[in-house]
């Protein structure tokens, strides 16, 4: 039922007059209120299909980029392995071995000339040549320094390393000391010997003792210059009188 009400303005009550009731509507099909309700129960449902959606697809991206993160991960390890097991590690026998040498020569002789005037030369019994590192290992070794006089000195040694580049040797034994033979009547004893072509010196840090004329010298490094002839003492020098042959 429903009632109009109708009003004045002035000091009569107000009356109510009902209306008559009206039919109610009836319909065959689905109330507009039903249609809404379920419309927007699929809307829910399909928003929560949709964050569910969401959600799976949020963890499968998650655990992939975990995965991928991982895979990355153990890549660089094995880089790192591998370039820190693929450096060679370097040891005393490896740069003289015979299976790494270019060549081995025997009985090899190398002689430094400037003009028509020999400057030195090395004699060894056995010489390993490595081309890439312009190298030779002697094996038994004689070498013969000349100065402005001619022969200036000759030392010999268990073993040698020659730069076929720079020109430049040095000498060592493996037990007893180096003996080295001036023209000026000395003898030098120490246990390595360098010698650098450039300069033309020879050198040492290791002790030395020099014998020769009544004298016996003493000391720790040598530096000779084979053009002057001089060699000195370089520490710790003790000069004594050298005993009576």
């Amino acid at each position: 039922m429903r009632a109009t009400a109708r009003y004045h303005f002035d000091d009569s009550p107000i009356s109510f007059t009902p209306s008559p009731p009206s039919r109610p509507c009836r319909s065959s099909g689905m109330s507009l209120l039903g249609f809404e309700l379920m419309l927007l129960s699929c809307q829910s449902r399909s928003c929560y299909l949709k964050g569910s959606r969401d959600k799976v697809w949020q963890r499968w991206v998650r655990r992939g980029l975990l995965a991928f993160s991982g895979v990355l991960a153990c890549f660089l390890a094995y880089l790192l392995v591998t370039n820190s097991t693929t450096v060679p590690t370097p040891t005393a026998t490896a740069p003289g071995s015979m299976d790494t040498a270019d060549a081995t020569i025997s009985q090899f002789t190398f002689t430094q000339t400037k003009g028509d005037a020999v400057q030195w030369q090395v004699q060894a019994q056995e010489a390993r040549l490595f081309e890439r590192d312009r190298r030779a290992m002697l094996h038994i070794v004689a070498v013969t320094l000349f100065g402005q006089h001619g022969k200036e000195l000759t030392v010999t040694g268990d073993e040698g390393t020659l730069d076929t580049e720079t020109k430049n040797f040095a000498l060592a034994n493996r037990s007893e000391p180096l003996v080295v033979h001036t023209e000026s009547g000395y003898v030098i004893y120490t246990n390595h010997l360098a010698w650098t072509d450039q300069t033309r010196e020879i050198r040492t840090q290791d002790p030395v003792r020099i014998v020769g004329h009544g004298l016996e010298v003493t000391g720790r490094g040598l530096l000779g210059h084979l053009d002057t002839e001089e060699f000195e003492v370089l520490e710790d020098v003790h000069v004594d009188l050298a005993p009576a042959s």
